[in-house]
């Protein structure tokens, strides 16, 4: 079955930095398109980054320039690196994994969701 298993996050100060881990399994990794989405107390999932099965990157605008998405395909592991981390950026984050396509804009129609692994800033 499939499994998305997130790790890495935690709680730091504004401007520190944090990496995210997503273990998947149970499906032809290479094939799917992943990404990170947050969801913050009393406000609706976003888009923070996707990856298609092609490698092409994509950013929601509140995070370019701070995050990066990167995976290791042997590891079958998505990795989110967090930099210049603001109080806003304090969520719940949900590693997301679909066949067809994912993007930022939208958290809806998405075939697998991690658990979630809690990220919060403090200023």
């Amino acid at each position: 079955r499939v499994q998305l298993v997130e790790s890495g996050g935690g709680s730091v100060q504004s401007g520190g930095s944090l990496r995210l881990s997503c273990a998947a399994s149970g499906y032809p990794w290479s094939t799917y398109c992943m990404g990170w989405f947050r969801q913050a107390p009393g406000q609706e999932r976003e888009g923070v980054a996707i990856i298609d099965s092609e490698g092409d990157t994509r950013y929601a605008d509140s995070v370019k320039g701070r995050f990066t998405l990167s995976q290791d395909n042997a590891k079958n592991t998505l990795y989110l690196q967090m930099n210049s981390l603001k109080p806003e950026d304090t969520a719940m984050y949900y590693c997301a994994a679909d066949a067809t396509v994912l993007v930022v804009a939208t958290a809806v129609g998405i075939d697998y969701w991690g658990e979630g692994t809690q990220v919060t800033v403090s200023s």
